[in-house]
């Protein structure tokens, strides 16, 4: 296992730190671990020690183990470089991942590093760089191989020995006009059986799935999953030219990372969470949420308040009051996950809305049902209280239908503001219920108790 492996990795970095064994690190830093591996016992150290296994890479290795960080963590270290080594480790970046890097760094920065570039590496990362880092532009590779249709197989072959090697993830060469519009595309395996004098515009492809630059990353990588792509030619809009490729391991960071926006946004933390950040970083980014939650606990506070005098009156309210607000809660949560994936995949619009909210309402409803029963019975026992009895069970019913609603509409309400519903809905939901749930109960209580 991989996680196992870099464990190891650590122990022995950390045990070499104490003893002061620095050639070890250096060693296992420099070659004897892959540029993956040493990336990931970087991600996996504190602060301090992170800054000591850095300055022990060599210099000609940092470019290599930079491809391969968090985004977060990479930009760290290369806000702490001057022009001169930033240029040296820009060498080892796809233009993609150099653009999405250099979008974190300073402007000024930014131009140096750009004017110290060739022309023709300048002009590849500016144009990834007028894109989104969010969209097939900013995915894109500008590394592509074209050729022209009215070309032999045989010419294309002599073509392709003049590269002494061809981009990562070349399934097929993209066939443009002489303005380099994107005419098709000519796969490697048919290219290969094809007869040397055929002609490239006699076996090329033209049904290509092609993509336009200001498709949003989820839209593409939801298309490479349904197609089964291993790259997409990018082109441009309004002019249909060609632009780039985007291969499957950008969609594979895509897919990683929405998986973790959507974990985390649902504890209210940033996307790129560096799991050993510093203290006073960690605690400033957890304190916004924390504040918005303590806002909202207030606002329970303050329903369970205006029911104060029923409290003073019957005990058990108060033991009981809990299970009601819990238990929409968990309803809701179980709903709002599974709207935010549907939205997430584009499973979700206007014309089946209306039938997922409708089978949402009836399961809260259903499950209300059973567990209100459950609760009552246990209640009537405990307390030997009837009304109690129905009187939770009737909050309960009430908390987990308002619970289905809140969770099924909410997402789709934030959704159309432009809101995340990943990031907001939770604490949202959490109010909802809460109140909700204290509001039945305790409404329910002095109407029929006091």
């Amino acid at each position: 296992m991989p996680e196992q492996t870099t464990l190891a990795h650590l122990q022995t970095v950390t045990d070499s730190l104490e003893s002061g064994a620095t050639m070890q690190i250096r060693y296992l830093l420099n070659g004897a671990l892959p540029a993956q591996d040493v990336a990931r016992l970087l991600e996996s150290s504190p602060p301090k020690e992170r800054k000591l296994l850095w300055d022990l890479i060599d210099s000609k290795n940092e470019g290599d183990v930079l491809q391969y960080l968090s985004e977060d963590i990479g930009v760290q270290f290369m806000r702490n470089m001057n022009t001169e080594r930033l240029v040296a480790v820009s060498e080892h970046f796809e233009s993609d991942d150099l653009a999405d890097l250099l979008q974190h760094l300073p402007e000024t920065v930014v131009k140096e590093v750009l004017a110290s570039m060739s022309s023709q590496d300048r002009m590849r990362v500016e144009a990834l760089l007028s894109y989104s880092e969010d969209s097939a532009g900013g995915l894109m590779n500008t590394d592509t191989i074209t050729i022209r249709p009215n070309i032999t197989v045989d010419i294309v072959f002599r073509y392709l020995r003049r590269h002494s090697t061809l981009p990562d993830m070349t399934d097929n060469l993209l066939v443009v006009s002489r303005s380099d519009r994107l005419l098709g595309s000519l796969p490697l395996t048919k290219l290969l059986v094809a007869d040397v004098n055929a002609t490239v515009r006699d076996i090329m492809e033209t049904d290509n799935t092609v993509i336009e630059a200001e498709t949003p990353a989820s839209e593409v990588a939801q298309l490479f999953e349904k197609m089964d792509l291993v790259s997409a030619p990018v082109i441009d809009g309004k002019t249909r030219k060609l632009l780039g490729r985007i291969t499957i391991d950008d969609v594979v960071d895509v897919i990683r990372d929405e998986a973790e926006h959507s974990m985390l946004s649902m504890a209210g933390l940033d996307d790129d969470e560096d799991t050993f950040s510093p203290i006073l970083k960690t605690t400033r980014r957890r304190a916004v949420w924390l504040g918005i939650n303590l806002v909202t606990a207030f606002i329970a506070s303050y329903v369970i308040g205006l029911f104060q005098h029923t409290l003073d009156q019957v005990v058990a309210l108060a033991i009981l009051m809990p299970i009601v607000a819990s238990m929409g809660g968990i309803a809701g949560s179980q709903v709002l996950t599974l709207v935010i994936r549907g939205i997430a995949l584009n499973q979700i619009g206007a014309t089946n809305t209306k039938w997922l909210l409708n089978r949402e309402l009836i399961v809260g409803l259903l499950n209300g049902l059973l567990w209100a029963t459950v609760i009552a019975a246990l209640t009537a026992v405990w307390f030997d209280n009837i009304k109690i009895a129905y009187i939770i069970a009737s909050a309960t019913i009430i908390n987990l239908f308002f619970a289905a609603l809140t969770g099924t509409l909410l997402p789709i309400f934030l959704k159309k503001l432009g809101i995340d519903p990943a990031l907001a809905a939770s604490v949202i939901l959490t109010t909802v219920t809460d109140v909700v749930g204290f509001l039945a109960f305790l409404g329910l209580a002095t109407l029929f108790l006091v």
